[in-house]
């Protein structure tokens, strides 16, 4: 497992019954992750300084229970890369932080390429790739079909001083858009993905990962440039293994380009603790 232990504005405090209890910067919450499915407290009192909390419901969704004023939204920040945070509806708050380790993936690849990198980002949501990659000085296409995510997206990279940068902010149905790519003959050296299980694209187009998945992976394959850097797919989909993930990978690239391919969890430790919090999945092909 990779696991993001690098941070200093993000932390878990605690987790049991179903919930973890994160520090983000100054504020503290608590919110519902399947995983956690140990009863036992190691630290009960530090629960007791949460700001805000975020129940479930039995009819389904849920909805935050504040306990102290909270900020519409704050800033946390990862090494050069600022983030802004607001606690949304079904419990997100824009950031997944144990992809901290693939941004560091990511930024270490393209400042040892020693050449000009382009970047593809689908489904970008908030951005947090694509700051990534900006930072390290490629050009990014951040394609996401939901206009609030893009909207947020923009704003994280300004918070990062990287507005100027050379990015593209596409708000559209990723297969459309790797569609026309191709008949545009636009090419990318790095290729980074984060498909959700369902989900429906800017038009209503229907989007199911066991079923587009493996389609859209090969479409990519035709926007690769003649020397490609990597191409990453991330997931939090249930019931899929990493190597299944990987297994597609193979089967796209048949030998076409030299490389390596890596699969694996990503996770998040526990503060003063061994545990640690798997969080999603990956998979990976990169020029070595």
């Amino acid at each position: 497992m990779d696991i993001a232990t690098n941070w200093e504005d993000y932390e878990i405090l605690d987790m049991a019954n179903g919930e973890k209890l994160e520090r983000w910067k100054d504020i503290i919450l608590v919110r519902p992750d399947p995983q956690i499915i140990w009863k036992e407290k190691t630290y009960p009192k530090l629960w007791d300084k949460a700001s805000a909390v975020y129940k479930r419901s039995n009819s389904g969704g849920g909805a935050w229970e504040y306990k102290t004023a909270l900020p519409k939204s704050w800033q946390v920040k990862y090494k050069n890369l600022i983030f802004n945070i607001k606690p949304m509806g079904f419990k997100h708050t824009g950031l997944f932080p144990e992809q901290a380790v693939n941004w560091d993936f990511m930024i270490n690849k393209i400042k040892n390429s020693n050449r000009p990198i382009k970047v593809l980002n689908l489904f970008a949501y908030t951005g947090g790739a694509t700051i990534a990659c900006l930072s390290a000085g490629a050009s990014v296409a951040h394609v996401d079909s939901s206009k609030g995510m893009v909207e947020w997206a923009k704003e994280n990279v300004t918070s990062s001083g990287l507005r100027e940068k050379p990015v593209r902010f596409l708000i559209d149905d990723v297969v459309k858009f790797v569609n026309r790519e191709i008949r545009r003959e636009n090419k990318y050296d790095a290729i980074i993905m984060d498909p959700p299980s369902y989900g429906r694209g800017a038009n209503g187009e229907v989007w199911k990962f066991e079923e587009n998945i493996s389609d859209l992976i090969n479409l990519c394959m035709k926007i690769l440039s003649d020397k490609p850097l990597f191409f990453l797919i991330n997931s939090y989909t249930t019931g899929i293994s990493s190597t299944v993930l990987e297994n597609m990978l193979r089967l796209a690239f048949s030998n076409q380009f030299k490389g390596k391919f890596s699969n694996g969890e990503v996770g998040l430790p526990m503060t003063n603790s061994q545990l640690v919090l798997p969080c999603g999945i990956y998979a990976k092909w990169e020029n070595v």
